[in-house]
Order: C-alpha cells, then structure tokens, then sequence
C-alpha cells in the first residue's frame, strides 16, 4: 500500500501559555523537526505538514527535510480544518496515511512501520491505532476510504467519533513504548519530558 503522512501542526499552543510548543528544544532540535524526521524515517511516499499559527517559524524549523507544507490558514476554528487540510493535499493515488501530531517527540520510525505491517485495505482492516493497556494513542493510520468522512468534520476535533462509529475497520497494535501517549501540551509536561530524558541520559553515562 501507498501510504503517507500528514503532520498537524498549525496549533496554537494555548495551554503552553505563551511559547509555540513545536518551537520547544528537544536534544538540539525543534520538536517539530523531532517529529518530522521520525515521520520521514519510516518512508511515507509523500509528507505533508499542516502548518498555521506561527509558520514562518515551522516551516523554518523542516528545513531540508523531504515534506510539502501547506499552510491552514483557518487554524483558528480547530484541529479538524488542519486534518481536513493534510487530507486535501494527498496525492490521488494514497491508499491511506498516518495522521501524527506535531508535539510527540517520542514518536519513532519502527512504530510507524509496525502500525503499516497491520494496514490491509484489501481485507477493510484500514484503520491501525497503536494501544497500550487497553488505552489508544497517536499517530492513526488511516485508509483513503475515510478520507470523504474526515472532510465533512468541523470545529476543534479530530477524527476519534469517526474511528468509533467504524470500529469494523479498526486494527489495534501494541504500541510497545509510551511514545505513542507522551504529548507536550503544557510548561508542566515539558519539563518532565525533559527531566525525564535527562535521567535516562545520566543513567546511560553511569
């Protein structure tokens, strides 16, 4: 299957309180770019990145990655217009593609490949969902048969009720570490992310 990526982030940042979190240093780099390159580790056929509130900054922060950007400019009314923006910029012929948001730095290349192994379209297994605990995370895989769905979605949500109302589809993988669960929303979750990295750091050291 051709499958692509699309990469949310046009965001606000509200619960940051002031700084754009995709600008937030993540060992070096934006987390924004933290996201892209695991994203483009795995190989998609094409990456698109939805961008809005501060895209200069984003943008500047993909620098020389392989990725389309295509700027939401109603980023404002909710995350369902940047969804339907990632959707809209596909190429014809995807037969599906993992939706991630931009503010998971845990995110890695291998579960992205692991989530594509289980996407079988031919079989109406088209919508994979890393899990853990009987809990579901990010990134979604899904089949472009949803794709005409997604596009009627308004205001600020994402694609959950749809993926319920279609539990048929659905194909749960074991998402293996906590970087399907871990997004940096607020200062508070940022800083333990950080200290967090910062211990397993030491402890390789030692």
């Amino acid at each position: 299957p051709r499958i692509a990526a699309i990469i949310l982030a046009a965001g606000r940042s509200t619960r940051m309180r002031g700084p754009n979190k995709l600008m937030a240093d993540i060992d070096g780099a934006p987390l924004v770019r933290r996201v892209a390159e695991a994203v483009t580790g795995a190989g998609p056929v094409e990456t698109v990145v939805v961008i809005g509130h501060e895209h200069e900054k984003v943008e500047a922060a993909l620098a020389g990655l392989p990725h389309r950007v295509v700027l939401n400019r109603k980023f404002a009314d909710g995350l369902s217009t940047s969804l339907k923006a990632g959707i809209a910029a596909l190429g014809p012929t995807v037969d599906g593609a993992y939706v991630c948001l931009g503010d998971m730095p845990g995110l890695d290349a291998a579960l992205l490949a692991r989530m594509a192994a289980a996407f079988a379209p031919d079989k109406g297994k088209d919508i994979v969902i890393p899990v853990r605990g009987g809990r579901r995370g990010n990134p979604v895989l899904i089949g472009k048969r949803h794709f005409a769905a997604i596009k009627k979605l308004k205001g600020d949500v994402g694609a959950r009720e749809l993926i319920q109302a279609r539990a048929q589809a659905v194909v749960e993988i074991e998402a293996g570490g906590d970087g399907a669960f871990v997004d940096l929303d607020t200062p508070e979750a940022l800083a333990e992310y950080r200290s967090r990295m910062a211990g397993a750091s030491d402890c390789g050291r030692h």
